[in-house]
């Protein structure tokens, strides 16, 4: 096995600059090709990047023996099939999220990765992050107590006159739920730890172009816990998370994205007799910590931090929301 893993850019979003300089900054990573169905755009993006590969169609990137490990940031719509065509090519995946949007596409794309013998895993940058690791941690250990709910929400302006941005196209899956709104989903799910919620009941608002501009959902979950989840693209940038168990409650003031900045990130716990305590966690990119994920699946066997079965409830509650937007009933998942 080689000491380093060497990675392609399965596309040229704009979201892939969030990831060229943590694959830079890890030790046991190269960034080595990019591909678009445009050679001549591959060519003058891997110039501008400074990547000596670039393939004109993605099949190619596929084909590069020199690629182990593939980071895919295509429209939704066409994760579940790239995939799927990355697995069976033998390379790892790390895919943007959401993985899929429907479980026939996740289904397909954990049997694919199961018959190659790679890894693939869901492109949850903050849940890599030691912030998020030790609220993780605080829950398992009991240190809150029983969790009785968990509320978390981001939101931020995206104007109705943008209306060709990816994110309002109903043809690609866009939607706030899909884009900003499987963050506090999978918080609320990893935090309480009970599978998927056994009842959603959700809330939308559609927008000009036929997509969701907000989503507000109540999660009930198997052993009691209720999680409040609201995403959109119709108020003031916000973000936070409160969980709230019967020894405290942690308050987590920016929770998708700490150290990105390079800025410490600080947890406020609250005890059960009032007393507070600052958690603070020294600035690191999530982005770095999601690439040194992947190292460690590859090069030392790890087991992935955010497991596709994991990723396979995150993603029934999310569709459980949109029926239960659709039809006003509360919708029970199996």
């Amino acid at each position: 096995m080689p000491n380093k893993i060497r990675w392609g850019l399965l596309s040229t979003a704009n979201i892939n600059d969030a990831l060229i300089d943590p694959i830079r900054q890890a030790k046991r990573s190269e960034l080595v090709a990019v591909a678009s169905r445009d050679a001549a755009k591959a060519r003058a993006y891997a110039d501008d990047k400074g990547i000596a590969k670039a393939h004109g169609g993605y099949e190619a990137l596929l084909a590069d023996p020199d690629v182990d490990v593939v980071y895919i940031s295509l429209p939704n719509a066409l994760h579940c099939e790239w995939t799927v065509k990355a697995a069976q090519a033998g390379k790892h995946v790390l895919i943007e999220k959401p993985a899929a949007v429907t479980l026939d596409e996740l289904d397909r794309m954990i049997d694919a990765a199961t018959a190659a013998g790679v890894t693939v895993f869901e492109a949850f940058m903050y849940l890599h992050h030691p912030q998020t690791r030790t609220a993780i941690d605080m829950a398992r250990s009991g240190r809150l107590g029983r969790i009785q709910t968990v509320s978390s929400w981001f939101h931020f302006y995206l104007p109705p006159a943008d209306s060709s941005n990816i994110r309002l196209s109903a043809d690609l899956t866009g939607g706030s739920l899909w884009d900003v709104g499987v963050y506090p989903n999978s918080l609320a799910i990893t935090l309480i730890d009970d599978g998927a919620p056994a009842e959603v009941w959700a809330q939308q608002i559609i927008g000009e172009t036929g997509v969701d501009v907000a989503m507000r959902a109540q999660l009930r979950f198997a052993g009691g816990a209720v999680a409040q989840v609201s995403s959109g693209f119709r108020t003031p940038f916000r973000e936070g998370a409160h969980i709230v168990g019967d020894k405290g409650m942690l308050e987590i003031v920016e929770p998708w994205k700490p150290g990105v900045n390079g800025v410490e990130s600080v947890m406020t716990f609250t005890a059960i007799d009032g007393k507070h305590e600052k958690i603070v966690t020294p600035a690191v990119s999530p982005y770095l910590c999601e690439v040194e994920a992947m190292e460690a699946c590859i090069l030392d066997g790890a087991t992935p931090v955010v497991p596709l079965s994991r990723s396979r409830h995150f993603l029934q509650s999310a569709l459980a929301q949109y029926r239960s937007a659709a039809t006003g009933q509360v919708v029970a998942i199996d």
